[in-house]
């Protein structure tokens, strides 16, 4: 395959990922599109002794889709959820085109530790994915918290503009575990309802399993019809605290305005925002004020976790993915649970499906240590 030069330029093509609600991109949409949410109540469960709400994919229903792979070998949950996300969006390259994997999560096949199954080793999963999936190239892990999915996005971009690959997948999941789930209810952050970003009775979030993938080019063909240019990016520590936000949004606000610069647009020419809302009162109130401080409080403005629940270091891809895939279609997603807002600032919240013409759209992300992304997407019409 003869690579287009596209003159420094980034793409990212149409990508694919897997939830309770659905096994492909397709399914998850039409999920979306009937106000279906991943996330149910779990009253039996292994993971806890009192009834809670999360979005947990059934393992009968994950084997039934995965032994239809056919694959050798024996894999964990996790990486069953990747390889039915990115086996399908893997493709032919030529021979000298240079190829490289990043693997995005936190905590990786963490309930190998509770079975007794030896130490947790990124790279080793990693590269079982990369060479399982058929990708010949460097394997890099990139974990930190939860903006970890769409800081890959970030990374995958200037690797490739600065040489060193043509063409970078990106594949991101987290599983539900005791692990995880005892360490957000030791801050009392788990609610006990659905979750409701940016809402004034929101009381937590709902945590999430999930797995996405896709592929960052810099050849144009290969991102599709109406691909999405990378056009700006930058990722900001605030430095706070090793879990909670900044109370001024120091850090999203300049990721935001330094991401907008890079791009080279201003805050008005954004025409929707994929925020991270995770319906913690500290992260939505956050939002806000970083939000307000860089002129975007009236773009029409999202959160994706009310349907995924908080998928941690899938969360920036997938919800990056299902974002750009209604921006394709000039449609701005519901935030599921929204209903009246809960910030001491005003945000323009998407509480049901609108129709709007999308040409750039914005994508943060914020998570534990300070960490803190955004990313501009353009679309480009072939």
């Amino acid at each position: 395959m003869k690579l287009t030069q596209t003159n420094n330029k980034v793409f990212i093509a149409q990508g694919n990922c897997v939830c309770p609600a659905g096994f492909s991109l397709s399914e998850n949409i039409s999920a979306l599109l009937n106000y279906k949410s991943a996330i149910s109540l779990h009253k039996q469960s292994p993971f806890w002794n009192e009834p809670f709400y999360a979005a947990i994919v059934e393992d009968h229903l994950l084997g039934l889709r995965f032994d239809a792979l056919s694959l050798e070998g024996t894999f964990s949950k996790l990486e069953k959820l990747v390889l039915l996300a990115l086996l399908p969006i893997v493709k032919q390259h030529a021979s000298e085109d240079k190829i490289g994997f990043i693997f995005s999560t936190t905590k990786g096949n963490i309930d190998a530790l509770s079975a007794g199954r030896g130490e947790i080793n990124l790279h080793k999963t990693a590269s079982k994915l990369a060479q399982t999936a058929g990708i010949n190239g460097e394997v890099m892990v990139l974990s930190n918290a939860c903006v970890s999915g769409l800081m890959a996005i970030s990374v995958a971009k200037r690797l490739i503009q600065e040489g060193s690959f043509d063409h970078v997948y990106i594949a991101a999941g987290d599983i539900f575990s005791t692990f995880v789930f005892s360490g957000f209810q030791s801050f009392h952050a788990v609610s006990l309802n659905p979750c409701r970003p940016y809402s004034a009775n929101r009381d937590g979030i709902s945590l999430g399993e999930a797995a996405a993938a896709t592929l960052i080019t810099r050849d144009s063909t290969l991102a599709g019809y109406e691909a999405f240019e990378i056009l700006g990016d930058s990722s900001i520590n605030d430095a706070n605290h090793i879990s909670g936000p900044s109370r001024t949004g120091e850090g999203l606000h300049l990721s935001i305005e330094r991401a907008i610069f890079s791009a080279g647009i201003k805050p008005s020419d954004v025409d929707a925002v994929c925020a991270h809302g995770t319906a913690t009162d500290y992260n939505d109130e956050m939002e806000a004020q970083a939000f307000t401080r860089s002129k975007m409080n009236d773009a029409p403005l999202f959160s994706l976790k009310g349907f995924f629940g908080h998928t941690l270091g899938a969360a920036g891809l997938i919800e990056t993915i299902v974002s750009l895939e209604f921006g394709r279609k000039n449609c701005v997603p519901p935030s599921l649970g929204f209903d009246v807002i809960g910030t001491t600032q005003p945000l323009n919240v998407s509480s049901e499906l609108r129709h709007k013409s999308i040409h750039v759209l914005l994508k943060t992300a914020s998570g534990f240590g300070g960490s803190n992304t955004a990313v501009v997407f353009k679309k480009r019409i072939n």
